[in-house]
């Protein structure tokens, strides 16, 4: 990158707060593009940076250990300075400081916010015992429960709700789902895909109880807020996620719902600092100027791609110009159910099969006032390159 030919890097500091997979890769981005100077990763958990989507899938089915899902990290003649088993809990960005659990202060030139998220958890007099998945410890602790006959409660109807429920079933388990919702993942694809989804969970073995609260968990059930009680040897809560912002407060920064981020990912249009992955809510210069908060492993890829740039923009006062934009893509493998989604399909307020049928393989079109804004496909894994093709098209078309 030209702008560090103003920049002597080599005596000055970028710490990455987060060891996660965006924490990772934008310590990576700042490499490749020329940062010398020394940068110091903090992560919370004692492992190197591993990959999440197996946890729930996969490794929870199968079992193993760090070294199944640790993430390939590259090679560079300036190595990073690793900070494992340490979390930041405060920081004065006016100072540039940051501190972490031990006390230790953090002096700082640049600074990547990548604390991601934590596991939203029920209040605590609903009771327990429960469990939740988040963590590596966490897949291979309730992987040693998955026994066959276990019976099961999964509360929550969302991705790792339904993944947990899947992977359970395969294991030989019985299942029961309780959630608010009146379908699984309504947030993120709306009734008419939820719908679906439930009918194929419910044929593989699913008992669900939607529409309905956890009154109380009990050692061996749960009471639901409609008073039926489900028998449970194991209890898993997978009820959402909380970002992991308090180490910002006192900053003056936006932190409803994560880090809220300017057009460049910089918390509250800060030069010198920039927020990746699931902690950051930014505007996604394709669909609009509204921030949003999108947890998908290659939406905390791109970020931190983007990210790196902007923060060397900043340190050599050679600022970028261009904003973030990007296609979201995720998927979720849920037994029988093979599911990938473009785009932002919660955005839209009109759903039509594109190809296919509902109930065998199709690809589903969401739209905001008519415009193109998601797609979810059933099955059919190639025809996701025409379709990210189309949706990408009409989203840059809708900006001229």
């Amino acid at each position: 990158m030209g702008h560090l030919e103003a920049l002597d890097s080599d005596e000055r500091t970028i710490v990455v707060a987060g060891a996660g997979l965006a924490g990772l890769r934008t310590a990576e981005g700042l490499r490749r593009h020329g940062w010398t100077g020394k940068v110091t990763i903090v992560g919370d958990e004692v492992h190197y940076p591993y990959t999440r989507p197996p946890l729930s899938k996969k490794l929870l089915a199968d079992g193993g250990d760090h070294a199944g899902v640790e993430l390939r990290r590259r090679d560079s003649e300036h190595p990073f300075e690793w900070l494992l088993g340490r979390a930041v809990v405060s920081s004065d960005l006016r100072r540039r400081v940051v501190v972490l659990d031990d006390g230790t202060e953090l002096r700082y030139d640049g600074l990547v916010a990548a604390t991601g998220v934590r596991a939203r958890r029920l209040p605590p007099e609903v009771g327990g015992p429960a469990t939740a998945l988040r963590t590596l410890d966490d897949a291979i602790a309730l992987g040693d429960r998955l026994r066959p006959g276990s019976r099961v409660v999964v509360i929550g109807a969302g991705f790792i709700g339904c993944e947990v429920a899947a992977t359970a079933i395969a294991r030989g388990c019985e299942v029961a789902m309780v959630a608010v919702d009146d379908v699984p993942m309504q947030i993120p694809l709306g009734a008419v895909v939820g719908a679906e989804l439930r009918r194929r969970h419910a044929a593989a073995g699913v008992t669900f109880h939607l529409g309905t609260g956890v009154a109380a968990i009990e050692p061996g059930a749960v009471v639901l807020s409609d008073g039926i009680r489900l028998l449970a040897d194991v209890v898993v809560e997978a009820i959402g996620s909380e970002p992991n912002t308090g180490w910002l407060e006192g900053n003056g920064l936006d932190l409803t719902n994560g880090v809220v981020c300017d057009q460049m990912l910089r918390p509250g249009g800060l030069p010198g600092v920039v927020a990746v992955g699931d902690v950051s809510r930014f505007p996604n210069a394709l669909y609009d100027a509204e921030p949003r908060r999108i947890e998908h492993w290659q939406v905390a890829v791109d970020t931190s791609m983007y990210a790196a740039k902007v923060l060397l923009g900043d340190l050599a006062e050679t600022p970028c110009s261009e904003p973030f934009g990007t296609v979201p893509t995720f998927w979720s493998d849920q037994g029988a159910v093979s599911l990938r989604a473009l785009g932002q399909p919660g955005l839209g307020d009109e759903v039509e099969v594109l190809e296919g049928e509902l109930r065998g393989e199709a690809a589903v079109g969401y739209r905001r006032g008519g415009a193109l804004v998601g797609v979810v496909l059933l099955g059919m894994p190639k025809r996701m390159g025409v379709y990210l093709q189309r949706l990408t098209t009409e989203l840059k078309t809708a900006l001229v």
